[in-house]
């Protein structure tokens, strides 16, 4: 390259940084090489990074991030000390970000299937042929009155993004825009609706409690919100007050479990009938709060009736019903373990009543609504669900489906049989930067920017009791021939043209979101408060990472009606007892999540926090079940349900039932780039499709398995050492008591 063009280039690509946000990008033409800058950008300082706010959108927990640039290049990223989600935190999968941003495997430009669907085989396209596939496609389905046969289907989206494509759908005349993922909680947003009104997730104030009663949440690891929920569970433990006490209720030891003073190691499927067994006990003791209301619907869940049933003493089920309703606050949660059976709606419930009862419903320490989401949260559809979209595309109802986001390939049981209905659908069109398992299925793809190069915003459900509106900004330029995913839909809008080209005239993305937010300030007397105006307003916005105003307490009351969903028996489980005697049991890891974690090298490379397992899938079994079956730490195993077979080495877990197996979510991926492909096994796979009659949501926790010796596999890679101490008294301990002693001495 001559000096002169490379001066050019560098000189039209330079970025600008304004207002703590990116105005341009760095350019690099068709093979050049990568040197220092003769003249660099104005902004950029060799040497001296530049910081820009932003928002991590690798989970639906919505932590603010902080990202640190050198040279117009992401270098880490940090949690935002201001943000009030996070507060300064981060987990491992926001941390890693930046390898999604430079993944060797992202998609860098269109593409178009050349092979069979699923064999990933694709040629390159441009832009404009791409962009002019599918409008082609889609005017002609305008043009046979068949718009009601496009599907979009997206993982969980909210605030701006969410209104512009669902505008698109509906402009286009289709109704057919629905989210899916494999934890969207909808069961936990159906039992809040039914009992108290609202479906979200309200703010669960574990910071102020004094005792909490954790029915398999691992709010540690991976539920809703795990930066938020440690950093209250840290100040809850070492706060100036009482130390609080943790009680974890689970048939299988999550890293929240380890971390407290109880485990109550209940029978799988029996959480929810524990939970009302202890509402009842309060009642009949006493001790509610809110007994009138409750005493004819719990009068069934008797302490004695349910030991026996939850393999849980009734001496137990009374110490903690007794703890419970004296400790004050207190507060109940239900994680994804109660809410992953087949009666999870029950479980969920079960939970709020018994909060209701304790009188832990919108006070300081308890359950505190949040209820204002500033309109632009996520919304949840119960009526549509995964099975909804196979019956259509059955059904020849769907001629046109666009995915962004969501795998349901990966994430939805071999039994749901998603790829012979989406063999049935004649076009597929994909917006994912990554070819995981349903983007390979796609005719075309055109993707988008990872959320480092792409602007955006973010809604917290749930949220902290006060409004939070944060800003997602990009801050560095693209990397490859990506686009941003607003400009997708409002460069498809113009190749379409008529009705939708009219509702969405927007000159970009950026332009529309940042329409959207003076809307949002114009209505929001909170927001102008202190400003000189929407620009001022937006411009410390962009610095700060969003607004959020004061803490709201709001009050609520868990409605007696919805003890019509309550169920009466243990959760079921497919597979009889005498041919398959283990409960399986699918849990979400740390680092994977639902897979979307196993295609950056960081995350597998990972220690888990319980098993120190790398690189691969593990089947946990109880010591005495694994000394019966003749099977010791590494042995490869088969691990067989009613509906398939999978294979992992054994981890011997002393932490889990004699009559229960547990299999970590995540690995197994068929496509998904070098790191994640051909590694471990998916237990998704071998579960039966089942959805929540109520809210959709999967029934993870729902079969039994045997397990066979295997042949000689995948090798077991972790790095803990021996868990005996060998009389090195290494583990030292105190009790409470004593724990107390020491904090009065130091302080």
């Amino acid at each position: 390259m001559k000096r002169r063009d490379f001066l050019k280039f560098i000189g039209i690509g330079g970025v600008g940084a304004g207002a703590g946000f990116v105005l341009g990008k760095v350019s690099k033409p068709p093979g050049a090489k990568l040197i220092p800058y003769l003249i660099p950008p104005e902004d950029i300082v060799p040497g001296v990074a530049t910081w820009y706010a932003s928002v991590c959108t690798l989970c639906g927990a919505g932590c603010g991030t902080l990202v640190r640039v050198m040279e117009g290049r992401a270098k880490k990223v940090e949690g935002n000390p201001g943000h009030p989600v996070n507060r300064g935190g981060l987990c491992a999968l926001g941390q890693s970000s930046v390898q999604a941003l430079y993944n060797p495997d992202r998609i860098t430009k269109p593409l178009k299937r050349k092979g069979p669907r699923g064999s990933g085989e694709y040629a390159e396209i441009t832009w404009d042929e791409a962009l002019k596939t599918l409008a082609g496609n889609l005017t002609e389905l305008k043009s046979k009155n068949e718009s009601e046969k496009l599907h979009l289907l997206a993982s969980p989206l909210g605030g701006t993004i969410d209104r512009l494509a669902g505008e698109f759908v509906s402009a286009f005349g289709s109704s057919n825009y629905s989210h899916y993922g494999l934890f969207q909680r909808k069961n936990l947003a159906f039992a809040n609706l039914s009992a108290m009104g609202t479906a979200s997730v309200p703010h669960y104030d574990i910071e102020n409690t004094k005792y909490l009663l954790s029915f398999g949440a691992d709010f540690a690891s991976t539920w809703v919100s795990p930066v938020n929920y440690s950093n209250g569970y840290g100040k809850m433990r070492q706060g100036a007050g009482e130390r609080g006490k943790l009680v974890q209720v689970e048939p299988r030891l999550s890293l929240t479990g380890a971390s407290a003073d109880e485990w109550v190691p209940a029978k799988p499927g029996t959480e929810a009938l524990l939970a009302l067994a202890i509402a009842n006990t309060i009642v009949e003791k006493g001790l509610a709060r809110d007994a009138s209301a409750w005493r004819g619907v719990l009068s069934r869940y008797k302490a004695k009736d349910a030991a026996s049933v939850c393999d849980v003493s009734v001496e137990r089920i009374e110490a903690m019903a007794v703890e419970f309703a004296r400790t004050r606050p207190s507060l109940a949660i239900a994680g994804d373990s109660v809410s992953s059976y087949e009666n999870g709606v029950s479980g969920a419930i079960a939970v709020n009543i018994l909060n209701q009862v304790a009188g832990n419903i919108g006070i300081i320490g308890g359950v505190m609504p949040n209820g204002d989401d500033l309109g632009n949260g996520k919304k949840i559809d119960f009526g549509r669900k995964i099975s909804t979209l196979i019956s259509a595309a059955n059904a020849g109802k769907i001629k046109t489906l666009i995915v962004y986001g969501a795998n349901p390939v990966f994430t939805t049981p071999k039994a749901a049989r998603l790829e012979e209905a989406l063999s049935k659908v004649p076009f597929i069109a994909s917006f994912s930067s990554f070819m995981d398992e349903t983007t390979a299925h796609a005719d075309i793809i055109l993707p988008a920017h990872t959320s480092l190069e792409d602007w955006g915003d973010d809604f917290p459900d749930p949220g902290v009791a006060a409004p939070v509106a944060s800003l997602i900004q990009p801050v560095v330029g693209p990397v490859f021939d990506t686009k941003s995913l607003g400009d997708i839909f409002i460069e498809l809008a113009k190749a379409v043209g008529g009705n939708v080209a009219g509702k969405i005239n927007a000159p970009n993305f950026a332009e529309y979101l940042k329409a959207s937010w003076k809307g949002l300030y114009s209505r929001n007397r909170e927001m102008a408060a202190g400003t000189l105006g929407f620009e001022d307003f937006w411009n410390k916005a962009l610095q700060r990472g969003g607004w959020w105003g004061p803490s709201r307490k709001r009050t609520a009351t868990v409605s007696a009606r919805a003890g019509e969903h309550l169920a009466g028996t243990p959760a079921r489980f497919e597979g009889e007892e005498a041919q398959y005697p283990f409960y399986l049991i699918p849990y979400a890891q740390t680092a994977y999540m639902d897979g979307r974690g196993a295609n950056l090298p960081w995350l597998q490379e990972l220690p888990d926090p319980m098993t120190s397992v790398v690189w691969g899938t593990w089947v946990e079994i109880n010591p005495k079940t694994a000394a019966s079956l003749g099977l010791k730490e590494g042995d490869m195993v088969n691990i067989e349900s009613p509906f398939g077979k999978i294979s992992a080495p054994v981890y011997l877990y002393p932490g889990i039932r004699p009559d229960t197996v547990a299999v970590p979510i995540g690995q197994g991926h068929s496509h998904y780039g070098r790191y994640a492909k051909g590694r471990g096994a998916n237990p998704i796979e071998i579960l039966p499709f089942k959805e929540d009659p109520l809210s959709g949501e999967a029934a993870l926790n729902s079969t039994r398995v045997r397990i066979t010796r295997g042949a000689t596999g995948e090798r077991m890679v972790k790095m803990e050492g021996s868990t005996k101490e060998l009389g090195r008294g290494i583990v030292q301990t105190v009790s409470p008591s004593e724990f107390k002693r020491m904090k009065k001495e130091v302080v």
